[in-house]
This record gives structure tokens, sequence and C-alpha cells, in this order.
């Protein structure tokens, strides 16, 4: 493990020299979030919601970008350098080419779908009351990508069976395909969700992806142990501009990325039925946000003044608002 920690510590000092030139560009191309009034699925206005988003006005939007690039850069120099050293890559899948495609295309395809939002918000105007992607439109393009990842997951890499703790393990078949794209689905909303009001997603990720890098070490699986190495030393960069007060957030183009690939990650070490515990905060983040949707369009009215994901940090605020 410790030449994975080389390598983590190599992608932490590249993406802290990298991350002050990157804010730059992003403060040059005005990609920062003006102070706004935002409607929500329902095309409702939410001025409590846009009342604690005030303080993002002015940060620019990307860093998730940036460790996307650095992680992306750094993981195809390290493979370079397996494949002209000694050094043994082992995998638990004897296609080892189609688990790098399988972590890269998720990594990649879902940055694109959340830069895309992204820009869309950046670049707002006052009739587009969504500032972004609207829901419908994100969720089919977020299952075209889970289903072709899926896919290639079962017909590639011959993943079909699920292990269910105390139960034992089960075949799926073709049904391994809609049961990965939902997993998928839920952990890139999810992460996009607790990254909400306060950046939460970056700390919780690190966290959350220390248990998978303990994992993959375990059973020497080397594409998803140096990626994890690498994409953790990025986070930890881009944590350091995301303290309070922030220089940076994560954007859609990180967090939709992210919650992606973690599930992958999860999926590949089956590890499929362990991921809602790593990555419990993010189950009860989506869940919260699921009760105020449907308590919305059920009762037509809010479960709670805003989702626990914001509430919670801001008690007093919200009770002024009530």
């Amino acid at each position: 493990m410790a030449f994975y920690f080389f390598f983590l510590l190599v992608s932490l000092a590249v993406n802290l020299v990298t991350i002050v030139p990157f804010i730059n560009i992003l403060y040059s191309l005005k990609m920062q979030r003006a102070h706004q009034v935002t409607r929500d699925a329902f095309n409702k206005r939410t001025p409590i919601f846009d009342k604690f988003n005030a303080h993002k006005a002015g940060t620019p939007v990307g860093g998730g970008l940036l460790v996307l690039i650095n992680t992306m850069i750094l993981f195809a120099l390290c493979l370079m350098l397996y494949a002209f050293s000694s050094r043994v890559i082992t995998s638990n899948y004897a296609n080892i080419e189609s688990e790098i495609k399988v972590l890269l295309f998720t990594f990649v395809s879902f940055s694109f779908l959340g830069l895309y939002d992204d820009l869309k918000k950046m670049l707002v105007f006052e009739s587009d009351v969504f500032h972004g992607l609207r829901v419908r439109h994100k969720l089919i393009l977020e299952i075209i990508l889970a289903l072709i990842i899926a896919y290639w997951m079962w017909a590639e890499l011959k993943i079909d069976i699920i292990n269910i703790p105390f139960f034992g393990v089960f075949t799926l078949g073709m049904w391994y395909i809609p049961f990965a794209a939902f997993v998928i689905i839920a952990f890139s909303n999810a992460v996009n969700i607790t990254d909400g009001l306060d950046g939460l997603a970056g700390g919780v990720l690190m966290i959350s992806l220390a248990a998978f890098w303990v994992i993959s070490g375990s059973i020497l699986d080397t594409p998803t142990l140096l990626f994890i190495s690498i994409w953790m030393g990025g986070l930890m960069a881009f944590l350091y501009f995301n303290i309070p007060p922030a220089r940076l957030w994560m954007g859609d183009t990180g967090a939709l990325s992210f919650g992606a690939t973690f599930a992958v990650i999860g999926l590949l070490l089956g590890k499929s039925f362990a991921l809602p515990i790593v990555g419990g905060v993010f189950v009860l983040e989506l869940l919260s946000s699921a009760i105020q949707l449907l308590s919305k369009n059920i009762e037509v009215k809010r479960s709670f003044p805003l989702p626990p994901y914001i509430y919670g940090c801001n008690t007093l605020v919200g009770r002024r608002q009530r």
C-alpha cells in the first residue's frame, strides 16, 4: 500500500500546484454563479434556498473539472509506467482493459453531462427558470449512460452476480444491467445533492473512498487501487480550497461524475450492498430530497422548510424564514 500512497501524494502535489492557476482561469472565463431567483422541479419559487445560496455568488464553480483532468492524466501516466516497468498489473477480471474502460468512461461521460449543466447555469437567461438541465432531460441522459456502463460490466467483465450479506450470492443474469444502472444513477444524484449548500460531497467522498481503497488493496486490484489513490489526492487538494470561506465549488461537473464513479467502483469490487453503508450519508441525503419532492407532489406542501441536507446546516436561518 505504501507504493500507492506515494501516488496519492504525487496527485496531491500536482493538484495543489495547478489549482490556483485553474481558479484564475475560472475567474477569467466568468465561471461564477450570480445571485439568482431559482425554481424547483415543479416550477415554484424557492426563496429560502436562494437566501442560503447567496454566499455562493461570485465564487468560481468547476473545481471537479480540475480533479478530473489531473486524475485522468496521472492515471494514464501511471499505467504507462507499469507497462514499461517490471511491475505486474493484477485484477479481479481477465479483461483488464475493459475494467479500465468502464472506470474512465464513467468518470468522463458523467462529467460532460455535469459540465453542460454547469455551463447552462453560468450562462442562464431569465426565461430559463430551471437554471440548468431540466430534471427529466438530465435523468434520461443519466439512464442512457448508466445502461451503457452496466451493459459493458455484464458483457465484457462477465459480472452478473450480487452478494447479499447473510443471504448468499445470487445470479441475476441480464437483470444485472438494470440493477447496476439504478445503483449508478442513484449515487450520481446522491453525491450531487450532498454537495448541496456547503460543498459537503468532497469530504464525505474522501472518507467513503478510503474504505474502498483498503478493500481494493486487500484483493490486489491494481487498476482500481491506482485510480482511487490518484483520485483521493486530487480531492484532498480540492478540499483545502473548499473549506469556508470557499475559493472554489465542485459543481455538477465533479459531483455527477464522482457519484457515478464511486458506484461503479463499488460494483467492480463486488460490494454493491456495501455501497449504502460506505456511502450512507449520500443515501440519507438522497432520501431526504425524495421525501421532500414526494410530499410536495402528493400533499402539495413541503415536509421540511428545506430538505435536511440544507436545513440541518442552517437551522437558525431556517427558523427565521418559516
